[in-house]
């Protein structure tokens, strides 16, 4: 089973999707199995994190920002705006898909895991996340 879920993101940022996720494998009724999601994007990601303090969030947003900067001048990638290159190489360095155990029709996330959509653009976008259950 294939569905896809489209995510509203309000700008840059980690934007916790694991209830959607969730709710898939539950429709999917599968006592056992693996939940794999990918992104259909080239400027957001996917990331399994903290979901307890949001502090571990905001501390990684601004470790990847001060990683790649938006005015560097090697760039020639610059026509959709000064974020754009950048957004693609934080997507490169982070996941496009992520593949989750299901047990007892659940996913199989640790204590303090969220599975998370990081929006690498500074404005919103809607964005499309495929989830294979089987």
């Amino acid at each position: 089973m294939v569905q896809r879920i489209v995510i509203p993101t309000p700008g840059m940022g980690l934007h916790e999707i694991t209830a959607q996720v969730a709710e898939v494998v539950a429709r999917a009724k599968l006592n056992d199995g693996l939940c794999t999601l990918f992104i259909q994007h080239t400027s957001a990601s996917l990331v399994i994190q903290e979901n307890a303090d949001p502090s571990a969030r905001r501390d990684l947003e601004a470790w990847l920002n001060r990683l790649v900067k938006e005015d560097d001048s090697l760039f020639t990638h610059t026509e959709e705006g000064p974020d754009d290159m950048p957004s693609h190489i934080k997507s490169a360095l982070t996941a496009s898909s992520l593949a989750i155990p299901v047990e007892s029709g659940r996913l199989c996330l640790g204590r303090w895991q969220g599975i998370y959509l990081w929006e690498h653009r500074r404005r919103g976008h809607q964005r499309t996340v495929l989830v294979h259950v089987a």
